[in-house]
Parts: structure tokens; C-alpha cells; sequence
């Protein structure tokens, strides 16, 4: 009897392991994300995605737009990435354009605002979020050297701020490449590239990455950072002696936006993260950094324009793209230093 109840328990335990040993063991999916969504945010969204998602293994690199989109394009013909996450509209129709991309309609996509989607049925690329150009002055410093709080860009250019103005390079960052396309759009080149060369005379240094300049600012070290609204935001939460300014002339604008690389196209993993990546889980997470998402509905942060249509200057994202290799080139020349 002894011996029958030892052969039934040790049954029952077999039972139990070859159960602990199914589903929640399985093997995980590997998927790899080039993304340029900052480190701050990826904290958060990463306690989101690994609840929802315990099946994946995500492999993510983080590098600032420019430089994704360097290596991105540098690996066409032998892709490292599954799927592009939290990179500029504008970049994502270059990749579309080489025929990076694999199009794709993620579940929900029909919430999906048209401002912050391709054109194109199914999709090449789908937006989360809307960030601004912004600067950042720092009352402290601005005061310490009699530097009024610049308004416009037009402000910028005035001999007084020479020295005190950080900015991101285009070529590496996607908010630089922003300020820049933005002035070259609203004034067209001509005079776009009088203006960019009477700003460079004032300009102390051009940083790698977008949120550098407004930290920079924030830390003291500058008096006014071109950046975006989202870092002066987080300065100014964090009690930084900061004022956000968005030049009204208008903001220039950038969709961060989401895409199935032609690699990813065979993994129903990436696929799984793209559908994901605007659900109200994944937005409402957005929404607690930008002004706009691409689903309506969501409450704008405290601090953020409600109406971002009053202080933003329409963007042509097809012209951008098109002439964005052009642009960066004319700005090296002109500026690299």
C-alpha cells in the first residue's frame, strides 16, 4: 500500500512539472527593436510590454534618431531589426522609400488618427505621438548674463546670444534635423539658409543627441538649448530653473512612428509588438510625455499646449524625406565643425 500511494505521488509530482513545464515555459520570441524613443520613457514602457507581452524577448537599440537611421539604412542587405518603434515619421518614409519596410495594418490602426499613419493601405509606418520644437532658457543664467528670454527665432540671431545657444546636428539627431528642415520649409531655402547662417555665428556648440542642448541649459551650462517640448517639460517638472519657449514663428513638428522592417515581416513576434504599440496601454504611456497621440481621447500633460494646431508649423513629411540626405549634406558643408 505504501509502495502504491509512493508511485501515485511521485505521478502527481511528474504531472505538476511536466505543467510548470508548458506554456509559461515555453520558449521565448525573440524580437529586435532599433528605436530612438528616450531612455526615460523606454523605463516605462518596458514595465508595460513585459506584462502584456511575457512571451517576447525583446532585444531593443537605443540610439538617437540620426544615427538609427544611419546604421538602419547601412544594414539593407543584411537587416538586424524586426521592427523601427519611436522614430520620426520623416526617417520612416525614407526607410519606406528604399524599400525597408514590409507593409502592415496593426490591429486597431482604424483608431488611428490620418495625421499619424502612411498614406498607404496597409501602412508602411503608424504614429504614436507628436513632439514639438521647443527652447529651453534658463532664467538663472539668462539673467546672470543679460540675455532676455528669447521668444522667436528670429530672436536668436541677435548679437547678444552669441556663445550662449546649443543646438542638436541634424545629421545625428532627428530634433536638429527638425529645427532645421522646419526653418528651410517656413522660409523657404533661400532665405532659410541666410537665417541658419546668421544663427551659426551665434551657436556655441552643435550636441549628438536632441535632449542634450535643453539639459545643457537646464544644468546651466547654456542659457538657451534648441530642443524639444518634452525635455523642457521634464526640466521644468523636475525644478530646474528652466522656461520652455515655443517660437512664434510656429514649432516645428515630428511624428514618432512605428514600422515592420522587411526582416521582421517573418517574425509574428515583431507583429505582435506593433499591435501593441497603440493600444490605450502603450498610449496612455505616451500621452504622459507628449501634447498629442495618435488616438484621440487621451488628456494632454499639464504645462503642454492643449491645441498644439495654434503653435505648430505644418510639416511636409514626403518633402523632408525626399530632400533630407540633399539637406544634411548643404548643412555639413556649411556648418560642421
Amino acid at each position: 500500500m505504501l509502495t502504491r500511494s509512493r508511485g501515485v505521488l511521485a505521478l502527481i509530482l511528474a504531472l505538476v512539472v511536466l505543467s510548470a513545464a508548458g506554456p509559461a515555459a515555453a520558449e521565448k520570441q525573440t524580437v529586435v527593436i532599433y528605436t530612438a524613443i528616450e531612455n526615460e520613457q523606454i523605463t516605462e514602457y518596458k514595465k508595460a510590454y513585459e506584462k502584456a507581452l511575457p512571451n517576447l524577448d525583446v532585444k531593443m537599440l537605443r540610439l538617437s534618431t540620426g544615427d538609427i537611421a544611419a546604421r538602419f539604412m547601412a544594414e539593407k542587405d543584411n537587416m538586424q531589426a524586426d521592427l523601427i518603434w519611436g522614430v520620426g515619421a520623416t526617417n520612416m518614409l525614407q526607410f519606406k522609400n528604399a524599400g525597408l519596410l514590409e507593409p502592415y495594418a496593426p490591429k486597431g490602426l482604424e483608431r488611428v488618427q490620418p495625421l499619424f499613419r502612411d498614406k498607404a493601405n496597409p501602412p508602411s509606418w503608424v504614429g504614436l505621438d507628436i513632439y514639438m520644437s521647443a527652447f529651453c532658457y534658463n532664467t538663472e543664467t539668462g539673467k546672470q548674463h543679460k540675455l532676455p528670454k528669447p521668444e522667436s527665432w528670429a530672436d536668436l540671431t541677435k548679437p547678444v546670444y552669441k556663445g550662449h545657444v546649443v543646438m542638436p546636428n541634424p545629421a545625428s539627431s532627428g530634433t536638429g534635423y527638425l529645427s532645421v528642415v522646419s526653418i528651410l520649409q517656413r522660409m523657404g531655402e533661400a532665405e532659410g539658409w541666410k537665417y541658419l547662417d546668421a544663427l551659426d555665428k551665434n551657436i556655441a556648440e552643435y550636441t549628438k543627441s536632441g535632449s542634450k542642448p535643453c539639459k545643457d541649459a537646464a544644468a546651466g551650462e547654456r542659457a538657451v538649448g534648441v530642443s524639444f517640448e518634452y525635455v523642457a517639460h521634464e526640466m521644468i517638472k523636475k525644478g530646474s530653473p528652466v522656461a520652455m519657449v515655443l517660437p512664434k514663428e510656429g514649432s516645428g513638428y515630428e511624428i514618432e512612428a512605428n514600422g515592420l522592417t522587411r526582416k521582421g515581416a517573418k517574425n509574428a513576434a515583431a507583429r505582435q509588438f506593433l499591435d501593441w504599440a497603440i493600444t490605450d496601454e502603450s498610449l496612455k504611456i505616451a500621452s504622459q510625455f507628449f501634447a498629442a497621440v495618435s488616438v484621440a481621447g487621451f488628456p494632454t500633460p499639464e504645462g503642454l499646449p492643449k491645441d498644439i494646431s495654434k503653435v505648430v508649423f505644418p510639416n511636409d513629411f514626403d518633402w523632408s524625406a525626399k530632400n533630407r540626405d540633399r539637406i544634411l549634406a548643404e548643412w555639413q558643408k556649411r556648418y560642421a565643425k
